[in-house]
Parts: C-alpha cells; sequence; structure tokens
C-alpha cells in the first residue's frame, strides 16, 4: 500500500514541532519506482541548513522505524517555504514582514477585488499594514486578512530605504541586515 502524505503528517509532526518548527505542508509524489517525499517546515527567523539537515535526520529516523513505512524505499526532502508560496496564515504574514508582497483583496460591496502591492508591515489582530513607495512618497493601508483572496511574496531587486523598512516595523539590525544584502 503506496505511502500518502496523511501517513507521514500524523508521524512527523511531533519531530517538527518539537524542534520549534511548523509543519506547513507534506506532499508524496509516487513516481513508479520510490515515492518522492517532501516535508515543507517554517518557523519565525527561518532555519539555515545544518537544522534543516538535522531535522530531516530525525523524520528519515521516525520512518524507517515506523512499521507502516520501514520497508518502504523513498526519497525525502526537507525544505523550507519558496517564495512563490501563499501567504494564508498570519504566521505567514509576520515572517514575511519587510518583504514585497502582491495580493488580491476583496471589496466591501462585492465588486471586483482590487489589487495591493507593497511591503509587509506589522501584523496584528486579523488586520496587516501594506506599506507602498510610489517614486519615494511612503504611504500606508491597512488591511483585514479576511478580505485578501490571495497574496504572494515578490522577487524584489529594489533596495528600500530605511524609512521604509521602519514603517514595517523592522529593528535597526534588521534594517541594517537587509539594507547590505541589497
Amino acid at each position: 500500500m503506496p505511502i500518502t502524505a496523511e501517513q507521514v503528517s500524523d508521524l512527523v509532526e511531533s519531530v517538527v514541532t518539537g524542534r520549534g518548527f511548523d509543519l506547513e505542508d507534506v506532499i508524496v509524489d509516487s513516481p513508479s519506482t520510490r515515492p518522492e517525499i517532501t516535508i515543507v517546515v517554517d518557523r519565525d527567523g527561518g532555519g539555515d541548513l545544518d537544522v534543516l539537515a538535522d531535522l530531516s535526520r530525525e523524520i528519515s529516523a521516525v520512518l524507517d522505524d515506523t512499521p507502516t513505512t520501514a520497508d518502504e524505499e523513498y526519497t525525502l526532502e526537507v525544505t523550507s517555504p519558496g517564495i512563490d508560496r501563499p501567504l494564508t496564515a498570519p504566521r505567514h504574514w509576520r515572517r514575511a514582514r519587510g518583504r514585497k508582497v502582491a495580493a488580491t483583496v476583496s471589496t466591501p460591496d462585492g465588486g471586483s477585488p482590487r489589487q495591493v502591492t507593497g511591503r509587509i508591515g506589522p501584523v496584528d489582530d486579523g488586520h496587516v499594514r501594506i506599506v507602498a513607495n510610489d517614486k519615494g512618497r511612503l504611504r500606508t493601508q491597512d488591511l483585514d486578512l479576511a478580505t485578501i483572496v490571495d497574496a504572494v511574496v515578490q522577487v524584489d531587486f529594489s533596495r528600500p530605504g530605511t524609512a521604509e523598512l521602519e514603517l514595517c516595523g523592522l529593528d535597526p539590525d534588521e534594517i541594517a541586515r537587509r539594507r547590505s544584502d541589497s
């Protein structure tokens, strides 16, 4: 019987959460020879490659020690979410603070949804502040997360200014790091 994403989720969730990560997704792709298991994890502050490698070894040990999966041959990948992952939960928005986002927002009157683009600012009480830079003129708008139809972090080649990142709620150390990485 082929291994399922639900089985893998049930087996590894406690290991993932025990290491301080959220289990974002489990994908089991079953090509003709061996399943490819992709486990997507995330946490505040992210996880470097060494931490993900350790987590991968722990997950592999759990899968190898469980009777339903012990005899299965599989390929395992433990990864963090890609840039194209939709922002669907408040924690996704919080973790992407300062990043550029494109969002589709429903309108109160039920009309056509509108597009909003800008940097993600503070997230609290079901709202997110979006910081837009229009040729050096900064403006903010607060959006109710419940009105956001879809949203994706954008690839961003611009170098945001200090004032823009301050409006996003980033601390001085994070601003300095992002300004030097740009």
